[in-house]
């Protein structure tokens, strides 16, 4: 395995733990790239085509499907979410960590097809805060709220598919721990097998 390859980061969590402001502040840095899912829900305000998702028509979601145009697809809250293939594999073959930022059904799809993609879960401090954090966008509807957090308890059984966990306390370190283990990641042995087999060829 090569060392310079990238590695698939997978960031999940319930909607409103702040994984997405998370992410913004990951991506700062050089070694990131951010893969833009491709989504049939509504813009939120100030979100841009292209930037935040790409926005399609169920039906065009669906020919993406039917191409093999997703790494994974998932449908949640009554609309798809997708991660656009070619983009992720080129940005790892230039050596860039890729971000996915999705859902746990999706992110489960993903480390089946590639097992050395790692998996990171983003928690609130507690529901109570989750809760407020929802609220306080003003974006959704009580119902949905209700779903949301709902969805949320789902997603809280299924933790321990993850490799890591972060509480969000705070955005900075919630950041600077993810950067931490994606320096570790790189420094596996299992990804360093190319490094070990030039250190066993080298003679005294």
């Amino acid at each position: 395995m090569n060392n310079n390859k990238g590695i698939i980061v997978i960031i999940s969590g319930p909607s409103g733990s702040g994984k997405g402001t998370i992410v913004k502040e990951i991506i700062k840095h050089d070694r990131y790239a951010l893969s833009i899912s491709v989504t049939t829900r509504s813009p939120r305000v100030g979100e841009k085509e292209g930037i935040h998702y790409f926005f399609k028509s169920r039906q065009e979601f669906e020919e993406m499907i039917h191409r093999g145009d997703l790494i994974e697809w998932a449908e949640f809250c009554e609309n798809y979410y997708g991660t656009p293939r070619s983009y992720v594999e080129k940005m790892q073959s230039e050596g860039k960590d890729v971000i996915l930022e999705i859902e746990v059904q999706g992110a489960l799809k993903v480390k089946e097809l590639n097992p050395e993609a790692v998996l990171i879960f983003i928690v609130p401090p507690s529901l109570t805060e989750l809760k407020n954090r929802l609220i306080g966008r003003g974006t959704e509807k009580e119902e949905i709220i209700e779903k949301r957090l709902k969805r949320a308890l789902e997603e809280l059984d299924m933790i321990n598919k993850y490799d890591y966990l972060v509480v969000n306390d705070s955005i900075h370190e919630a950041a600077n721990k993810i950067h931490t283990i994606v320096e570790a990641e790189h420094m596996k042995a299992t990804r360093n097998l190319d490094l070990i087999e030039k250190i066993k060829k080298e003679r005294f």
